[in-house]
């Protein structure tokens, strides 16, 4: 016994200098990659415990008070929800704290690039403390995550705008034939792509012999939006480039998809119901990848001058050198430089806020889209207010993108 008292101590002695360590080790370059590795360890605290925390909770009597024991299903999403819940209150705390942050002379600066071994506990202290809170507190939130995860995709197309246009200015840039090739290629693919899904839509969700109009609805306008960003990409007075068009088309597609597919089971029109596990799993781990890859691209991009969280006092938001400095000038242009070298490259607010929508939107991919906390103990199957959020969202997505085409030439004196 004593051994073993003598071993667990040791144990814990490593682990804690270990974490102090890794915690030390993170500087303030690393530090937004840091906060990417929470959200990851908080997707991963979710998985395990949707697996193995459901017969735990079925004795927390302030969570299972009902007369019938609910399913394991409505135990695996209840804790879900509430790591979710305990990341999200994390974030968005962070968020409102670092708000009007401009300079790196700022208390807060140092809070956001420093403090993690606090950080980390004030973390595993909120997902703790969400286990003690009633189900009435926890429906409401699963109920506010539908609409955050739509905005968490609408900031996922910003992202993936910036990113075709950054990709496709890039290769322009080359002014080689091979990139040109290749950019119309790449473009070839994605328009394929998408018409050919187009048409797997049309099979699984419009059967025969059905009356399945409000699906077909859904998926001709989703192709007529295709077209649209193609005439208008290649319209002279645009004269845009066909490989964002045909990226974001693919993506509209495939929102369009995840709206069809989250209709009910017993949908007649749904003809995923027959494949519902092996379609829930690929979805789940397609999802989480995207929102992965968003959540590292926007802590990646957070300095770039090209993206939504540089504050126009960045001094990445645009040079302000004067092409013929004169001694006084140049004194007065060395002197703003140093305060724009202290100033913040990236507004911090935002940042974690971005956060706080992905934990949202990872919360309804891990249980499906549903409901676990109502008074009835049931859980409510994936339906309607989950495919109009994503038919929305990608009805959204096309609008946003047609403005980004047609803006500058509306709008010519205006910078975009």
């Amino acid at each position: 016994m004593w051994a073993a008292s003598c071993l667990a101590s040791c144990c814990a002695a490593c682990a804690c200098d270990a974490c102090r360590t890794v915690v030390s080790g993170i500087s303030r370059r690393s530090a937004r990659i840091a906060y990417c590795g929470l959200f990851a360890l908080s997707l991963i605290v979710s998985w395990i415990l949707r697996e193995v925390a459901a017969p735990l909770m079925e004795k927390i009597p302030w969570i299972n008070h009902f007369h019938q024991t609910p399913d394991r299903e409505w135990f695996e999403t209840d804790a879900v929800l509430r790591v979710s819940l305990g990341n999200f209150l994390f974030f968005t705390i962070l968020a409102i704290f670092m708000i009007g942050v401009k300079n790196q002379k700022d208390p807060r600066d140092s809070l956001h690039h420093g403090g993690w071994m606090m950080k980390i506990i004030c973390w595993c202290i909120l997902v703790i403390l969400m286990f003690f809170l009633p189900n009435g507190i926890v429906s409401f939130y699963e109920t506010i995550s539908k609409f955050g995860s739509g905005l968490f995709l609408l900031v996922q197309v910003v992202l993936l705008l910036d990113f075709v246009h950054g990709w496709n200015d890039k290769w322009v840039g080359y002014g080689e034939q091979f990139w040109f090739v290749a950019l119309l290629v790449v473009s070839l693919v994605c328009y394929v792509a998408a018409i050919l899904f187009s048409a797997l839509l049309f099979y699984l969700f419009t059967p025969s012999g059905v009356d399945c109009g409000l699906n077909t609805f859904f998926i001709v306008i989703t192709l007529i939006f295709v077209f649209v960003f193609t005439i208008v990409t290649l319209h002279p007075s645009v004269s845009g480039s066909i490989l964002p068009s045909s990226v974001i088309s693919l993506y509209c597609m495939y929102l369009c998809y995840t709206g069809l597919a989250s209709e009910p089971r017993d949908y007649e029109c749904n003809g995923l119901h027959k494949h519902s596990r092996a379609v829930s799993t690929s979805s789940l781990a397609l999802g989480l990848l995207t929102t992965v890859l968003s959540v590292v691209y926007s802590a990646v991009r957070a300095g770039s001058s090209t993206t939504l969280l540089s504050p126009p006092s960045s001094p990445r938001a645009g040079s302000g050198k004067p092409l013929l400095p004169l001694d006084k000038a140049d004194e007065h242009y060395e002197e703003k430089e140093k305060e724009k070298e202290k100033s913040v490259t990236y507004s911090y607010s935002f940042f974690h806020l971005i956060f706080s929508l992905a934990s949202m939107y990872s919360a309804m991919l891990l249980t499906g889209w549903s409901t676990s906390v109502g008074e009835s103990g049931k859980l409510v199957d994936v339906g309607w207010p989950s495919v109009w959020v994503r038919i929305v969202t990608g009805w959204a997505t096309a609008a946003l993108f047609i403005w980004s085409l047609v803006a500058p030439v509306l709008f010519p004196d205006r910078e975009f």
